[in-house]
């Protein structure tokens, strides 16, 4: 058999091999069938979810959007995806617990003294918001930073309303004003009266400080002049998408970085300064951008 074999591969005829057929696997009906609401499975995506929701700020309508359900869906077809009120109302309220018992439980542990740190600010939605943060060193010797809160404060912003609201935040908490060792803030009249009326030892914002005296130093003709200039220079791209456009074109021809402009923000001084050297660096494709006849009247 062998020797017959050999001769024919010898004479050039090929020996076929019958094709493999793979049939597909049938689908188990175990396969469409959900998840029970109490299984690990279902739990551990849920879970998951709710901290990409809180740990990445999203919104909760994001679980009611169509390619959110899409993406879950292909995912692990046998899993349900709750609605939006399961997550406001039962998986967010829950997490916030754990969270807030195990830094409850750190502090208890580890906290002698501690320093804290509070500021209001409002949102995009013109909402008033007060935030407390706590700093001090655990047994360990590392230093820990914790963010307690974060509270809505439609009160008026006078000195007595921001003593009463810090005073409630540490009782919430349960802390003792006397292991405070002193609290930091901007220099806002309210939270400095605030301090005053709960008798804490407060201390200036060095960054708010440091932001006042470049401001002030700041004032002078020609360097308002000159940022003056900038702004208005920036302004011309940030509302025209021609501009833009043109903007980039000139930066491929004068092989210059591929670089937007920088906006000021009034409460970083450092964003001036990043404002003046990205002008600086594109000044030859701003140039080019805007034609003088075009140019913002300065």
């Amino acid at each position: 058999m062998e020797h017959a074999e050999s001769l024919s591969l010898r004479k050039g005829t090929q020996i076929k091999s019958k094709p493999v057929v793979v049939r597909p696997k049938q689908s188990t009906m175990s396969a469409f069938v959900p998840y029970e609401q109490t299984s690990k499975r279902h739990k551990d995506i849920t879970n998951a979810i709710t901290y990409c929701i809180a740990k990445d700020m999203q919104p909760i309508s994001t679980v009611e959007k169509q390619g959110f359900k899409k993406l879950i869906k292909i995912l692990d077809p046998r899993y349900v995806l709750p609605g939006r009120k399961y997550f406001s109302h039962t998986a967010l309220p829950k997490m916030y617990a754990e969270c807030r018992e195990k830094v409850e439980e750190a502090l208890q542990r580890d906290l002698t003294y501690f320093a804290s740190t509070t500021d209001l600010w409002s949102s995009r939605t013109s909402e008033p918001y007060i935030s407390l943060t706590i700093h001090y060193i655990d047994k360990e010797w590392n230093l820990q930073n914790k963010c307690l809160q974060t509270s809505y404060f439609p009160d008026d912003h006078t000195g007595e309303a921001i003593a009463e609201g810090l005073k409630d935040a540490f009782a919430s908490w349960g802390l003792s004003e006397d292991k405070q060792v002193c609290i930091t803030s901007d220099s806002g009249a309210n939270v400095v009266k605030a301090a005053q009326i709960n008798k804490w030892t407060r201390l200036p914002c060095f960054g708010h400080r440091l932001h006042l005296a470049i401001e002030r130093v700041a004032r002078d003709k020609r360097v308002d002049r000159a940022t003056g200039v900038c702004k208005k220079v920036v302004g011309a791209f940030s509302y025209s998408w021609k501009k833009k456009r043109d903007l980039a074109i000139a930066q491929k021809e004068r092989n210059l970085p591929q670089h937007k402009l920088v906006t000021e923000t009034p409460t970083r001084w450092g964003s001036r300064q990043k404002m003046v050297q990205r002008v600086l660096e594109q000044e030859k494709a701003i140039s080019q951008a805007i034609p003088v006849t075009r140019r913002p009247d300065i």
